[in-house]
């Protein structure tokens, strides 16, 4: 047993499955840019303030947050979320033209415990739309991460949506939701989140819970006639696009911020207790409450790793990462191999090599290891004559060719 392990709910990801987190991001960064989005890097460490404007009577910040003082006598988190951060960055930083459009994708840290496809660090890919109160805007969010699910091969997916209606109309839900549970038959934990958000409440997954729940009042019983015309607008917009969804009046979503639309993709292959693949929704008033002016907003985080495991389950998005070009065997010193793996990867093959001056025997059992498409093999007779060997790897696909050096690239870029 090593001295040292990861953290309890870290965990390490190794190659070759950190090939799939790569091509995960780049289905991202293609969908989305091609929407206008630009992507936006912000730090791990905020103060701790920022988050706790998302909410404090969520578990994010009550119980999960990685807070600490620093060296300089400032109160930091590790952040748990990207939203809060990216709207405290357009506080700060003010862009002139609006919509900002940004995307995003990396590590966040919650001090929870870990479950399939939850860990106490975990990435995320999402967008943020600031500047613009515009239904259609919810809309093009929402179908941004419909795409990308699509692109990724998904079927099995199921946009869930709601609205938390305007302020005002939330506030007034919420006294009602109190008034409803305070006589209701629920769970010791239950009652003790109501005393905190009754909303959240209705996030219960608890069998006891589930008659109070069914029960309970709806959101949509309290829509303003704004609020009501803005869902309407989305409603409308989603099933324009051809877009699948299912209103659900207990949607709620995690975090104290959300106004209006809310939206949540649960993947149909997952445990139905776990199946959040990722959502999000609009949070006008998030970025006045970090020092910026009243600016809407709205956006989504979608998780990695669940995303990951649903495509596992419909056998999608594997392992595909590309076989070596060529694996180099030099049996001559080494220097042959220094030279010739540099030109083959100037010239945009992949390429590899053995090293500590192995046999030849020794460097093919590498070259099959290895997956590469050709061995390029270097002896002394080639040193001689200035030439290499090239050895396809795969069975029935020809026999090995010596050739000039300065044939090597255009044989193989006649051959990729």
């Amino acid at each position: 047993m090593p001295a040292f392990q990861t953290s309890p709910g870290m965990r390490d990801i190794l190659p070759p499955d950190t090939a799939r987190w790569r091509r995960l991001n780049a289905v991202f960064a293609d969908v989305v840019g091609a929407a206008g989005y630009g992507q936006i890097i912000t730090p791990l460490i905020e103060d701790v303030g920022v988050f706790t404007r998302i909410g404090e009577a969520t578990d994010v910040v009550t119980k999960e947050l990685y807070a600490f003082e620093d060296r300089g006598g400032r109160h930091v988190s590790l952040r748990p979320e990207l939203t809060a951060g990216v709207c405290r960055a357009f506080a700060q930083h003010r862009p002139a033209a609006l919509p900002w459009k940004v995307w995003y994708t990396g590590p966040n840290f919650r001090q929870e415990k870990a479950q399939r496809g939850r860990y106490r660090q975990f990435d995320q890919v999402g967008i943020e739309v600031l500047g613009v109160d515009d239904a259609h805007l919810d809309v093009e969010v929402i179908a941004l991460a419909s795409e990308f699910y699509r692109r990724l091969g998904l079927s099995q997916i199921t946009l869930v949506v709601n609205s938390l209606g305007e302020p005002e109309d939330r506030a007034a839900y919420v006294d009602a939701l109190a008034a409803y549970f305070a006589t209701a038959d629920l769970t010791e934990q239950s009652r003790s989140t109501l005393e905190k958000n009754p909303l959240r409440v209705l996030d219960s997954k608890r069998e006891h819970d589930a008659a109070a729940i069914a029960g309970a009042p709806k959101i949509s019983e309290f829509h303003s006639d704004g609020a009501a015309a803005h869902f309407a607008t989305v409603l409308a917009g989603l099933t324009r696009l051809g877009i699948d969804f299912v209103v659900e009046p207990k949607l709620v979503r995690g975090l104290d911020y959300y106004r209006r639309t809310i939206f949540e993709f649960q993947g149909g292959t997952l445990d139905s207790a776990q199946n959040a693949l990722g959502g999000g929704g609009r949070y006008d008033g998030l970025v006045e409450a970090l020092g910026g002016p009243a600016t809407p907003g709205i956006g989504f985080a979608l998780g990695v790793d669940r995303t990951l495991l649903a495509c596992d389950d419909e056998g999608v998005f594997g392992d595909d990462s590309a076989p070596l070009d060529a694996f180099v065997v030099d049996v001559v010193g080494g220097q042959e191999a220094v030279a010739i793996t540099a030109e083959l990867r100037a010239a945009g093959f992949t390429a590899d090599r053995g090293y500590d001056d192995r046999s030849m025997k020794a460097q093919m059992k590498l070259a099959n290891r290895s997956d590469a498409r050709f061995a390029v093999i270097v002896g002394d007779d080639e040193l001689a004559s200035d030439s290499v060997i090239l050895r396809p790897m795969a069975r029935d696909a020809g026999d090995q060719q010596t050739m000039s050096r300065s044939d090597l690239i255009s044989h193989l870029k006649a051959h990729s």
